[in-house]
């Protein structure tokens, strides 16, 4: 593994006991956006969906010398355009101390290398329209933005209005 500022940077798989140091770098994402007070998760929500007998997504972490430098969140993904399995990359989190050292290279190609081994052919995300500095990142790493597609989401109310249609027997 790639060495900064002396010490080995070594990457792997996040157990559910990294469950708080997941969520830390959650929080490093939204303060970063200015967006600190929209998080309403906690390590306990990280913990219960990401670890067990079916967890939603997997995580590798990123140490420095032994200490948290990044993460990168993800789950699997299939197009059915391209009839291929992939991935979807909820969120990659460095450290601020460790930015610009090559975490978030580092993160980027093991989630590459983890889904392709797992038969995926692709990855995609989705980045905050505020955050230009990841979308340079994600340019500069070769993923291209997508002029066809826009993200729509129903969360709270508007879910529970969706998902109170299928009671009703629509």
């Amino acid at each position: 593994m790639a060495d900064v500022a002396g010490s080995p940077m070594t990457i792997g798989l996040a157990t559910s006991e990294d469950a708080d140091l997941i969520h830390a770098g959650l929080l490093t994402i939204a303060r970063h956006l200015g967006s600190e007070g929209k998080v309403t998760s906690t390590p306990q929500d990280i913990r219960r969906h990401g670890f067990g007998t079916q967890p939603a997504f997997s995580v590798l972490i990123a140490r420095i010398g032994g200490d948290f430098a990044g993460m990168c969140l993800f789950f699997p993904s299939f197009s059915t355009w391209r009839g291929q399995k992939g991935a979807y990359i909820q969120d990659i989190a460095v450290e601020e101390r460790f930015r610009g050292t090559g975490v978030g290279v580092a993160l980027l190609r093991h989630t590459a290398a983890h889904v392709r081994m797992g038969g995926g052919t692709y990855l995609r995300l989705s980045v905050d329209a505020k955050n230009v500095s990841a979308q340079q990142f994600y340019t500069r790493m070769g993923l291209e933005w997508s002029e066809d597609e826009r993200i729509h989401a129903a969360y709270g109310d508007a879910f529970e209005a969706l998902a109170g249609l299928h009671e009703s027997g629509v």
